[in-house]
């Protein structure tokens, strides 16, 4: 059994960024020299700016990020009418009794008012851990808060799914992708799909048929088309077909064709389905002779295969992180490069163009 949690805690109203750095400084010293194997981690710090309502929600999200917890995590919460700063730093750290090494997590929570978004730099700058890879976060928006840390962000976290519309959730990803390394909780929804298909057709007996797909049908929540284009997208792009806009299907989903560099055409569809979670509820692929089927299920994903008239069905299982395991991601993903996301996020913008 893993060992209990234990925190360290220090609290001020109405204070300011050089006393919550003191604070932290401070809180690290005193437990150092109380338990020498202690460290404190260093590799990422992780900038969120959310509406004060929201804070409770977006802090249990935190907390379920696993084994992907941010070095030090500093939480903005916007609260309209407050002129003040009040804040909360903890270090969490684990007892060491059994031996080893433990490592120490810092969080800050500092509640602000609209009017510190324009000089947010100033506040969070004394508080991040220099020379660490910083992420910025803002689920609720902020787009103050985006320009004003702009010079200290290395990376932009987003979900192009929580966008009103799916073509500014992705042409938001492509205008932060300018200054920043975009980390996008869409594309990681993918993840588990574009895994599964990249592997159905490895087999060197089956990659022939990648050169015959006839069809390319996704199903995915309403509220998920971006998810749904950036996969079709990628597909198109690794095949390297050219693409054309899709055009809305009278309300159910958006339709169209790609073509490959012989001028046969794919047909693709993006279908809403019903599903309570964000993401894809279904992929089929059509090939001549062959096609294949993914459906979301319990522990994992319900796999058909269709072989010269031939059915096969199976389990993926644990395919699927689920959505709680998306945040968590999308942290590990922000130290690593996708060479992939750029290309599908380029094509998607296409495929919108002119969709209804």
């Amino acid at each position: 059994m893993a060992a209990a949690v234990s925190e360290d805690v220090w609290a001020e109203q109405n204070t300011d960024p050089d006393a919550i750095e003191a604070a932290l400084r401070e809180m690290l010293r005193s437990r150092h020299a109380a338990d020498e194997t202690l460290a404190p981690a260093r590799v990422l710090n992780l900038i969120v700016v959310v509406d004060r309502a929201w804070k409770g929600e977006i802090s249990n999200r935190l907390a379920r990020v696993g084994r992907y917890h941010a070095s030090r995590t500093i939480l903005c919460a916007v609260e309209d009418g407050r002129d003040t700063l009040d804040a909360t730093a903890v270090m969490s750290y684990r007892d060491t009794a059994g031996g080893g090494i433990g490592v120490m997590h810092e969080s800050v929570e500092i509640d602000m008012g609209p009017e510190h978004l324009s000089a947010l730099e100033t506040i969070v700058d004394p508080v991040v851990i220099s020379e660490l890879p910083t992420v910025l976060w803002c689920p609720h928006g902020h787009d103050e808060a985006i320009a004003a840390l702009r010079g200290i962000t290395d990376v932009i976290l987003l979900d192009s799914d929580d966008f009103a519309d799916a073509d500014e959730g992705l042409a938001r990803a492509q205008e932060e992708q300018m200054s920043a390394y975009v980390v996008d909780l869409a594309w990681l929804r993918t993840t588990p799909w574009r895994e599964r298909l990249a592997a159905s057709f490895d087999p060197p007996a089956r990659r022939p048929s990648l050169a015959s797909i006839e069809g390319f049908t996704i199903r995915h929540q309403a509220a998920s088309t971006a998810s749904a284009l950036l996969l079709a997208a990628w597909l198109a792009s690794r095949l390297e077909w050219d693409t054309r806009p899709l055009v809305s299907a009278n309300g159910a989903g958006l339709h169209g064709r790609a073509y490959t560099s012989s001028s046969r055409y794919i047909d693709l569809r993006l279908e809403p389905a019903p599903q309570d979670v964000p993401g894809l509820a279904g992929v089929t692929v059509k090939c001549d002779g062959y096609s294949l089927s993914l459906d979301r299920a319990l522990g994992g994903l319900r796999a058909h295969e269709s072989i010269a008239g031939h059915q096969h069905s199976w389990l993926v299982l644990g395919a699927s992180r689920g959505e709680g395991g998306i945040l968590g991601e999308g942290v590990r993903q922000s130290l690593l490069r996708d060479p992939t996301y750029g290309p599908a996020l380029e094509v998607a913008r296409g495929f919108q163009a002119h969709a209804g």
